[in-house]
């Protein structure tokens, strides 16, 4: 099964919710950002993560439209790599992608109409244009960190990055490295390297003070595994780490100096998504976040909360007397952020003349 993009993270619900991660309700999360991504596709009518391929057109007739303007309908272009018609490439200095002033997206293709483009040429209209790009809403994107590790295979479904991505990145992110996209499947914890240093750590949420060889290698945001304890860097002080202890319902405790310090650096990956081809990458290789637009990370994170809590009671739950305050603001700030994403970002209906 082909693995679509999310528009959230399964971090990003975890901490809105404030819940520990568990087997169960990981699960439960990606369903419900699946759920929620999809339906906000929907209601916005586009899907908003970049994707590589070639699509294929009629040519427009010119009794119905004008013969050099080629709309795309459900189909939006970020950039275009090539086009053909009647299988003649036609030259991109020739083609003029649409609207201009707000693009990408791209929802038109004109022929620039002081060339000798044209379209047409093969022996029926049918699937005559033939367009390879990138599709989608925009390609925002983000530098993360970098691998950890190289990518000696193409069938691998695990990478190691470092620090800076291990905290940039969540369960459902788009990475793109070189020229492959991926999408973040899971994560697991891998050894940094580094040991817990000075006096160890008591047993007291007062004790915040983590001492390492190396500060830089680890990032603000990130989540380290001491024995059985789980700890969320806050701040970074040279090679001292200041920690939120007993993090994710872990359980506080004593650590010893010299004890093995893990990160969440292992990552679990759909390789060659969206159109891209899996390929070899070197240590050190950047990652690149893809950013969805924040009106529409916001939305999802709020609908799969919706879902979430609604499974409780079977979507069943009923308000009672004197339960009219809170939930009915509740209800009515989602309907506000499900406007306000439809405002800004959804697709309105176009009319052609005839």
């Amino acid at each position: 099964m082909t693995q679509q993009p999310v528009y959230a993270t399964r971090e990003d619900v975890q901490r809105a919710m404030d819940s520990k991660p568990t087997a169960r309700n990981t699960a439960q999360i990606d369903r419900a950002l699946q759920s929620a991504s999809r339906d906000v596709e929907h209601l916005c009518h586009r899907r908003f993560y970049p994707e590589q391929g070639t699509r294929y057109f009629d040519w427009p007739y010119a009794e119905y439209r004008p013969s050099w303007r080629l709309w795309l309908d459900d189909s939006e272009l970020i950039s275009l790599t090539s086009i053909t018609s009647g299988g003649v490439a036609i030259p991109l200095d020739d083609v003029l992608l649409e609207p201009n002033r707000s693009g990408p997206p791209y929802n038109r293709i004109e022929i620039n109409i002081g060339t000798s483009a044209a379209w047409g040429g093969g022996s029926t209209h049918q699937r005559d244009i033939t367009i390879t790009g990138l599709w989608g809403y925009r390609n925002d994107e983000s530098t993360a960190g970098a691998l950890a590790g190289a990518v000696s295979s193409t069938t691998t479904t695990t990478v190691t990055v470092d620090g800076p991505a291990a905290a940039a990145l969540g369960v459902g992110s788009v990475i793109r490295v070189d020229s492959e996209r991926m999408i973040v499947t899971g994560r697991t914890m891998s050894a940094t390297g580094q040991t817990l240093g000075g006096n160890g750590l008591t047993a007291q949420q007062n004790n915040v003070a983590l001492t390492v060889a190396d500060g830089s290698a680890f990032a603000v945001d990130e989540v380290l595994l001491i024995e059985s304890e789980r700890v969320l860097i806050v701040d970074i002080a040279g090679s001292t780490l200041t920690v939120r202890r007993g993090w994710d319902g872990s359980v506080l405790a004593a650590h010893a100096a010299g004890t093995d310090i893990y990160a969440s650096r292992s990552l679990a990956v759909a390789r060659g998504a969206l159109g891209t081809t899996a390929a070899t990458h070197a240590n050190g290789s950047s990652v690149v976040r893809w950013d969805p637009p924040g009106l529409v990370r916001d939305l999802v994170i709020a609908e799969a909360i919706g879902r979430l809590t609604s499974e409780t009671s079977g979507y069943t739950r009923a308000l009672r007397a004197g339960e009219t305050g809170e939930r009915n603001r509740d209800h009515s700030a989602l309907t506000t952020l499900r406007q306000a994403v439809y405002d800004a970002v959804g697709r309105k209906a176009r009319m052609r003349s005839v």
